[in-house]
């Protein structure tokens, strides 16, 4: 029973943050208990599989984690996005949308989902983007005589593209933890000059399945709004500038709406993948630019400011304590022979190396109806990584796989972390299962691209390595 002393560790954990605890201490504080019963038995004479001295790294990772450069563009990020939130650059570009789609059948869908897009590469962060589009564009969908499944559901979906569109904080942390665990794995195999991967190539992999995602999106609302106009009406364009409190040309609008973001995002990933900047350094061009966009459309003050700052500080601070508490869980892990036990469990699976990734994906699809993509990240993937990366993965492909999957999870009923927050903001003449019916056809997408991105990897893999 000792030997699987790692497997009691990550099921205790499971267990704590199942009960409401902070993730932070409940990772930290599970392991130190498992850290001090590892060291009481040792004392005992009870051979148990738990190498102390391991310990002794702990203060050499929390340099570490302090000291990583990658990790400096969570800050960054997270302030361009609370920036661009606060500044309501979003409620314009979705006037300028409506006004320039919305005369068309489902073409208010449409905008919405663009604007999401936009809006999910600029946050990276679902929460915040399935919130604000649900405040703004929701309570317009619903009295423009729009299905309520079908606006929840393209609300929720084009959300989550904040865990695929670059450049999201998600990928930030993924691209940080796969690379150690790829670097890991290299070592372990013998090869003492190991490759890298970098959030840039994991930036770079996501775009070509994420734009996929965006365009079946706007097809099936094109679909919908011909095979059931009633779902998906046109509406009336004067009725709509009326609605919106605009008078006169739309171009205005449109120039001031939707340039100022799209030239900011091209920006960042232009400088990533033209190869001008790491993404550090295009997150701090995203900051200022955003800071920027905020004071030219006059929405910046010292309360909006300081609100900024505080909501950053605390989206960071978050961040940060969690990968403090996921680096000792890992330490721990490994000191209990965690990645042995985890090598040799793959090992013994049917089918290799293709069983041991459908399991790892069910478990961290299963896993994202009780956790956020922050814990999953620091406690599962250093866990599973440098065991599937050893078994021949490639870390881009894997990474782009994980961070889709966890899309699909966040989507799917009943326990999707989308669904929870557009609920709070839906009004309650729509119901829950409303929203539960709307999100179907776009989990079936999100199935449909980790089938597309298992039968060709190229799909991840190919633009990475024709810009490397």
């Amino acid at each position: 029973m000792l030997e699987f002393m790692p497997l009691f560790l990550f099921l205790t954990v499971c267990a704590v943050l199942m009960l409401g605890y902070p993730v932070a201490l409940a990772l930290a504080g599970t392991a130190l208990i498992f850290a001090g019963l590892g060291h009481l038995l040792l004392q005992m004479g009870v051979p148990v599989p738990f190498e102390a001295r391991m310990m002794g790294a702990m203060p050499n990772r929390l340099y570490g984690i302090m000291t990583n450069q990658t990790l400096l563009a969570v800050p960054l990020f997270v302030l361009m996005g609370v920036l661009l939130e606060k500044s309501r650059v979003a409620e314009t570009l979705l006037d300028a949308m409506a006004l320039l789609f919305g005369t068309l059948r489902g073409g208010l869908g449409i905008s919405v989902i663009l604007v999401g897009m936009l809006l999910a590469a600029s946050t990276g962060i679902v929460g915040a983007t399935v919130v604000t589009m649900g405040l703004l564009s929701l309570p317009t969908m619903l009295k423009r005589g729009y299905s309520p499944a079908l606006a929840t559901g393209s609300i929720c979906a084009t959300g989550t593209l904040g865990q695929i569109i670059p450049p999201s904080i998600a990928l930030v942390l993924l691209g940080d933890v796969l690379s150690n665990a790829y670097q890991r794995a290299q070592l372990a195999m013998g090869v003492w000059s190991p490759k890298t991967v970098s959030v840039g190539d994991l930036f770079v992999g996501a775009l070509i399945p994420g734009l996929l995602l965006v365009v079946a999106y706007i097809v099936y609302m094109m679909v919908v709004a011909w095979l059931k106009p009633e779902s998906a009406p046109a509406a009336d364009r004067d009725v709509l500038k009326q609605e919106l409190g605009h008078s006169g040309s739309i171009l205005p609008l449109l120039i001031k709406g939707l340039i100022p973001p799209v030239l900011l995002i091209v920006a960042v990933l232009g400088s990533i993948l033209g190869g001008f900047a790491t993404p550090t350094e295009a997150s701090a061009v995203g900051a200022t630019g955003a800071f920027l966009l905020a004071l030219v459309n006059r929405r910046m003050n010292l309360p909006m400011l300081s609100e900024v700052v505080f909501t950053t500080t605390k989206v960071t601070s978050m961040v940060f304590l969690i990968l403090i508490g996921a680096a000792l869980f890992s330490l721990v892990f490994r000191a209990y022979g965690g990645e042995e036990l985890v090598k040799e469990m793959f090992e013994a699976l049917p089918g290799g190396v293709v069983g041991a990734t459908l399991v790892v994906m069910l478990v961290i699809f299963l896993l994202g109806f009780i956790l956020d993509f922050i814990e999953i990240t620091f406690v599962v993937v250093p866990i599973v990584g440098p065991v599937l990366l050893m078994m021949g993965l490639d870390p881009i492909w894997l990474g782009i796989m994980i961070a889709v999957n966890l899309q699909t999870s966040f989507l799917t009923p009943p326990f999707g972390f989308a669904l929870f927050y557009l609920r709070g903001v839906t009004p309650e003449s729509v119901p829950t299962s409303a929203i539960y019916r709307g999100v179907v056809p776009f989990i079936l997408m999100q199935l449909g691209m980790l089938g597309a991105l298992a039968l060709f990897p190229g799909l991840a893999t190919w633009l990475p390595s024709v810009l490397r």
